[in-house]
């Protein structure tokens, strides 16, 4: 495990968030005093205590919530709203309950006036990426809680957004899904080189997926600590749960954590 500053030399930043504060009638202070970047083609997990400001901050970078304070760009380009560049994959799958599989991929698309021979065969691409080859023509309510949330998946990949937001997408699937999942969003990641930033609040799932960790302190939610997990990537995802690099981080993180769970 290795600490590391918040903050990177210019121009290897996707997204970059600097001096931003969030806060909410009350008055209650949600984030205070953000600097952060995000690295381009990496997945960062946001992670600390419940109240914390994760996923204020997440839905401030995708331009859905505006900052009392600060700034956010993207790409260098200052964001104002929701933009092209970014995709926000919901926690609660957020489907268009009377579309189909295939409409609800393609939907972003068809959004942007893409043909439809073009866009449905993109979102025939990554309908296969995410597993679900054969269900083009289903509806959400035929579909398990797992497969609803590989569409919202599909649909966030299918718009070839350059930042991918995700709130705790996996939360309201089983332990089994929820590993296969990660396993196949390592893939997606490898596989896609786009830049991810990922809400969490289980320690195993952000040590297990992220090449950065950032530590949210008690709110107001401010940077504590920049964590980049150290384990050898080319073993088997067994191999990995079991290896030192990994229970020492997720440990590591426990013991901050800890003192502060309700």
């Amino acid at each position: 495990m290795t600490v590391v500053n918040a903050t990177m030399a210019a121009g290897t930043a996707a997204v970059s968030v600097r001096g931003v504060s969030m806060i909410y009638p009350g008055p209650v202070q949600a984030l205070q005093d953000i600097d952060l970047d995000f690295p381009a083609g990496q997945l960062t997990s946001l992670l600390g205590p419940s109240g914390c400001g994760k996923t204020t901050l997440l839905k401030i970078i995708a331009g859905l919530l505006e900052p009392a304070a600060g700034t956010v760009t993207v790409s260098g380009k200052t964001v104002k709203g929701p933009g092209p560049e970014r995709a926000f994959v919901f926690q609660d799958f957020a489907l268009l309950p009377w579309a189909t599989v295939m409409r609800n991929v393609a939907f972003g698309l068809e959004l942007r006036g893409v043909p439809t021979s073009e866009r449905e065969a993109v979102a025939e691409k990554y309908i296969g990426d995410v597993g679900l080859r054969g269900f083009e023509q289903k509806y959400p309510h035929e579909l398990s809680g797992g497969m609803r949330q590989r569409v919202g998946l599909a649909r966030a990949l299918a718009v070839k957004a350059d930042v991918l937001l995700m709130d705790e997408p996996f939360s309201a699937v089983d332990e089994q899904t929820r590993r296969k999942f990660q396993e196949d969003l390592l893939q997606l990641v490898s596989v896609e080189k786009r830049t991810f930033i990922f809400v969490t609040h289980s320690i195993e799932e952000a040590v297990y997926l992220s090449a950065r960790i950032v530590l949210l302190s008690p709110r107001p939610g401010k940077v504590w600590k920049i964590i980049e997990p150290k384990m050898p990537r080319e073993l088997s995802p067994d191999q990995i749960r079991r290896e030192p690099g990994y229970l020492d981080t997720v440990e590591s993180i426990w013991q901050n954590l800890k003192d502060y769970v309700e």
